[in-house]
């Protein structure tokens, strides 16, 4: 149904005044040190056989995250293709973990190696463990740990997925030089985050209809979940914990990671949807600092953005930017 947001000529101007931390920046460097300095290697597990694939390989991961604890993935590949492989990391949609490696079959089928990272506590492979306070009655992740930035759940999920990136150096086959983040919703926000914190070793962003991005305005506009987790947990909380929580969020907000990334992106938006509004997609695509920044435009579409039309508009963008898979044979 039509969403009661800015419209179109509006939505190409907004760029909303920034409210990220004056410590957003070493906040994050003592986040990644710390996780790093926990160490881990990667550990893998060829299941191809178990889902009788004949093109792809199927590799089942466990990479080291936050804390060093142990993060799931699928590592799948075009069955006899010779590396270095690009690589697209994906991450995924709010409430949705990495799935089966049957749902991930297209990037492989274009030539790509895909890393399909898991989200702790979301899918059924990756706890996760609360820290701090905010969840009291209501479901989700949204205010887990919401008290204070150390704290948040965010945190631990998006350290998981800056160390998804630091892994791809120790898969063989993959060129890491060619790493593409991207996701859609949930997956989109965590990719503009990895594309901040990583900088120049990530060669391209693909955030889809992203999810996490101007948390101050989505909390008061957006009528359909995750962000009215947050909405419901202020309404029952005293109001002197609006201020404390949504310092919080800054940490966390795709806008602050937009303004740090500079690799090419590519971002999706649905005029229509109702769960990321218009306006919190154009704010981190406004703030975004990379001068080679594309905004896919869906005028009628809900949150699933351009659905099956939205791939082959990304595989035209990267082989324009040289991030093509070569060609090879094609084997069974």
């Amino acid at each position: 149904m039509p969403l009661t947001d800015f419209g179109h000529d509006e939505l190409v101007g907004y760029r909303p005044v920034s409210t990220a931390p004056h410590d957003f920046d070493a906040f994050w460097q003592r986040t990644l040190d710390d996780a790093r300095s926990r160490g881990g290697a990667v550990k893998a597990e060829r299941v191809t056989d178990r889902f009788r694939l004949r093109t792809v390989e199927v590799d089942d991961l466990r990479l080291p995250g936050w804390n060093g604890e142990p993060v799931a993935a699928w590592l799948l590949r075009p069955r006899g293709a010779e590396g270095p492989l690009p690589v697209v990391v994906t991450y995924i949609g709010y409430s949705g973990g990495r799935g089966l490696p049957t749902d991930h079959l297209f990037w492989p089928a274009a030539g790509y190696a895909q890393l399909v990272v898991d989200s702790r506590g979301q899918g059924h492979d990756t706890p996760d463990r609360p820290l701090g306070d905010g969840t009291q009655w209501v479901e989700g992740f949204m205010t887990r740990g919401i008290d204070s930035p150390e704290n948040y759940y965010y945190r631990r999920l998006m350290t998981d997925c800056v160390r998804a990136v630091d892994a791809v150096a120790e898969l063989p086959g993959l060129d890491a030089r060619r790493v593409v983040v991207g996701g859609g919703s949930q997956g989109g926000g965590l990719a503009l985050a990895a594309a901040g914190l990583l900088g120049d070793r990530v060669a391209a962003v693909m955030p889809d209809v992203p999810f996490l991005c101007h948390f101050r305005r989505a909390v008061q506009i957006t009528g359909e979940g995750p962000y009215p987790e947050i909405a419901h947990y202020l309404r029952w909380h005293s109001r002197h914990q609006v201020a404390p929580a949504l310092a919080t969020l800054d940490y966390f907000d795709g806008v602050h990671f937009a303004q740090r990334a500079t690799a090419p992106a590519l971002f999706s938006v649905g005029l229509m949807d109702p769960v990321c509004p218009p306006s919190t997609v154009y704010a981190a695509f406004n703030h975004y600092a990379g001068r080679d920044r594309t905004m896919t435009v869906w005028p009628f579409a809900d949150h699933g953005g351009g659905c099956g039309s939205n791939p082959p508009v990304q595989l035209d963008w990267l082989a324009e930017r040289g991030l093509a898979p070569e060609q090879g044979p094609a084997t069974s």
